[in-house]
């Protein structure tokens, strides 16, 4: 059923910059390694230096007599670390299934092998390098090809060895795309290809551990505190009630930091077993091995339509690469299903094994590799329709979501394309490659669009009206970086109608009440609903409060005869209005608070309606073919997300991803050496991201629909869904301005070198 509609915002809706914003910028805002307790130990991991077999000695006699050493942990004296029931309706989500130092067998680079502990960082390091491990070496497999054009031919797994490529799965099907393809007037059959590539928050991922003799406080770089919490408990083997995980402030995770990894747990044992806090901050090198990554990705997609642009059916098979025990699935197929109308469809997947640490989400996970591989595949068929992309797109609007034949709750994809083509000034656009010029240089023009999926996670908020005149909010989900604490000050205030500068927000703690997790963009979707039930159950019982406190100027009256608006207590019928801290004063309370919870509809198995946010990218590239100079120039992105909660914190979502589009477009790849299985380019010297001087002229547009079929406000989910589509509107730009038919990313210089730039 449909939320209500709030009546005339004053305070969701308009622009305000970050709450937490001076804490930052003063260097207040204490962030998991700022933490430091007496008596605090470090620990620095050894890192395996093979991909491939298994440990034959680890001699750490040397290690452990160095000064300062307090231990040097392995399979054999860490003790026990179990398996985790892993869940994702339960809150206990881990990529990495296999506890740390679980057996001697090395699965990928960088695996970590032992622990050295230490009274100082650098102790710690320097027992670490000295500890001597003797492995049985075998040869890794991180072959790039993963065999995607063999997925028809692919039935069973027979005898194959576990690295190659595994049976395809349907994820979606409808029709029979076969003969539709093989009569239809036009067809394409292209074959797209994504390196893996690597979160680099600024922030190393970290634990500090503090074990008080039957439970733990973690404060933990994560972006599920309550997740991360049940997920360790687990593996410690001790009650959840006596886990305590902590994140106030996170150094952004981009998807990396959802869930624990081994590093979590190798903290916590060690201060169980030393008494003592320890504090584990991985480094730089170990982001790339020991901490996800977005998988390499193989996908073919087969188009075929009438001469008029209609599409007759679609074929998306996709391969990403996992480690060795763990099924990690991209599901690039997320949004193939329902983004355009089309009777004959499959979607399928594959996993293919190799030697290397178990991949996670990375923003946007599924659907950015996903519509990378399909929107360019739609803009290919329209160069061979010779048909404008932004036509071939608006004639094949689906009414309803094909896949699920269920009624869109809001979809507003047309009016992206159309506003973005009139702002961007599309209609000046001349087709032929190589034919539009500015200053000596050529421009190239392309486009894409984007979706992504709009959901509820469970939440539990509490609301507290305070004798001061303040409120306080506080929920066990967390701010990565993205703006939570403002959008819940918002939210609050807007509830209670009172100025978001009297609002605490308390967040990043397990011992809140129960949380979502911030992923998925669904954070701000799923705390709205529970946060204005505990608002409106905390200013009820202020309004009991009132009605009955000796002194109160309503005492006497009957709560249900009182309102609360602009922060005041009056009676219905009119009158002065009393402040909501006077009336606690006269009470002598020092407050009254209310608790709220909504369930979440992630895992709804019968939902009513299909729910995503739509979008549309527009792309200026310069080229100057003399010096093989490609700029990204301008980029114009429409967004239909709903109603957006705070338009300034919002566009800087969709100015982030866009960055991080050009950065997965023309330079991020992690490289694996063949021989060992390490990540080569394991630094952000070598790993090449988009930097400012990249950033080309960014404007944003956000639709006003709120979808009230998620929540009172209408809000929807921005923080992913700025970097789907984005990579093919850049590579069919640059194949506008250079002839060069971008199929495999990153866009390097040696592949424009040959671009055979013409007018024609």
């Amino acid at each position: 059923m449909a939320a209500e509609p709030l009546t005339s915002p004053k305070i969701v809706g308009k622009a305000r910059p970050r709450v937490d914003g001076p804490l930052k910028v003063t260097g207040r805002a204490m962030y998991s390694s700022d933490h430091h307790f007496p008596g605090m130990l470090y620990a620095v991991p050894v890192s395996a230096t093979i991909a491939n077999g298994k440990i034959e000695k680890i001699d750490t006699a040397a290690a452990e007599k160095m000064p300062g050493v307090r231990a040097i942990y392995h399979q054999g004296n860490i003790g026990k670390l179990f398996r985790v029931s892993v869940s994702f309706g339960d809150l206990s989500m881990i990529d990495e299934t296999r506890p740390p130092f679980e057996d001697d067998v090395i699965r990928y680079y960088g695996q970590y092998v032992a622990l050295a502990v230490a009274d100082t960082f650098e102790r710690a390091g320097a027992a670490a390098d000295a500890v001597k491990v003797t492995y049985r070496r075998e040869e890794p497999n991180v072959e790039r090809e993963l065999g995607v054009e063999r997925l028809a031919g692919v039935r069973k797994k027979g005898g194959a060895k576990p690295e190659q490529l595994e049976s395809p799965k349907v994820q979606s099907e409808r029709g029979e795309p076969e003969p539709a393809y093989e009569k239809a007037a036009m067809t394409l059959d292209a074959t797209y290809l994504l390196p893996a590539e690597t979160h680099n928050p600024i922030e190393l991922h970290a634990t500090v551990a503090v074990w008080d003799g039957s439970g733990f406080t973690l404060y933990d770089t994560t972006q599920a505190v309550v997740n991360a919490r049940n997920v360790l408990a687990q593996m410690l083997g001790v009650p959840k009630e006596n886990m305590r995980v902590i994140s106030k402030f996170l150094g952004s995770g981009f998807g990396g930091k959802l869930w624990p990894w081994t590093h979590c747990a190798l903290a916590a044992a060690a201060a169980r077993q030393l008494n003592l806090p320890v504090k584990l901050v991985i480094n730089r090198r170990s982001m790339f091995q020991c901490v996800g990554h977005r998988p390499l990705i193989q996908q073919r997609v087969r188009l075929s339509a009438t001469q008029e642009g209609r599409l007759t059916s679609l074929r998306h098979e996709y391969v990403n690469h996992t480690s060795m025990l763990d099924d990690y699935e991209e599901s690039c197929g997320e949004g193939t299903p329902h983004m355009y109308s089309v009777p004959n469809l499959r979607v399928t997947s594959a996993l293919a094994r190799r030697n290397v640490g178990t991949p996670t989400s990375m923003r946007g996970p599924g659907a950015v590799p996903g519509l990378y591989a399909t929107e360019s595949a739609m803009n290919e068929l329209a160069d061979l329709l010779k048909m404008d992309p932004v036509q071939l797109r608006l004639a094949n609007e689906p009414e309803i979501d094909e896949g699920t034949k269920l009624p869109f709750s809001s979809r507003h994809l047309r009016e992206c394309l159309t506003t973005g083509a009139e702002k961007f000034g599309w209609a000046q656009r001349t087709p032929a490659i190589g034919s539009m010029k500015r200053d000596g240089l050529t421009v190239g023009w392309g486009m894409a669009s984007c979706t992504w999926i709009a959901k509820r996670f469970g939440c539990t908020a509490r609301v507290e009206l305070r004798d001061d005149g303040t409120a306080a909010v506080s929920t066990a989900t967390q701010d990565i970086g993205t703006g939570t604490y403002t959008v819940l000050a918002q939210i609050t205030a807007e509830k209670l109608q009172i100025p978001v500068e009297k609002i605490e927000v308390i967040l990043g703690d397990s011992s809140l009440p129960e949380g979502p997790v911030s992923g998925g963009s669904m954070a701000t979707a799923s705390v709205i609903p529970a946060v204005m039930a505990a608002a409106g159950k905390a200013a009820a019982s202020l309004l009991g409060v009132a009605a009955k406190a000796p002194g109160s100027p309503f005492a006497g009256s009957k709560p249900d005869g009182l309102t609360f608006q602009d922060g005041k207590v009056q009676a219905k019928g009119g009158g002065e209005g009393v402040p909501f801290g006077e009336i606690l004063k006269k009470a002598k309370m020092r407050g009254v608070s209310g608790q709220g919870s909504s369930d979440g509809n992630f895992l709804d198995p019968k939902p009513q309606f299909s729910s995503h946010s739509f979008g549309a990218h527009f792309v200026e590239v310069t080229w100057q073919p003399e010096t093989v100079r490609l700029r990204i120039n301008r980029v114009l992105t429409v967004i239909d997300a709903g109603r957006i909660v705070n338009p300034l914190a919002g566009r800087n979502q969709i100015e982030g991803a866009v960055v991080m589009g050009v950065g997965m477009t023309l330079f991020e790849q992690t490289q694996y050496e063949h021989g060992t299985g390490a990540p080569i380019n394991s630094n952000l010297a070598d790993y090449i991201m988009a930097v400012n001087a990249d950033v080309p002229k960014l404007d944003v547009i956000f639709l006003d629909y709120p979808d009230l079929h998620l929540n009172e406000f209408g809000a929807r989910g921005i923080g992913e869904i700025g970097l789907a589509g984005i990579a093919a509107a850049i590579t069919s730009a640059i194949h506008h301005a250079t002839g060069f038919r971008a199929r495999k990313l990153p866009v390097t210089i040696e592949d424009l070198l040959g671009a055979p730039t013409q007018v024609g």
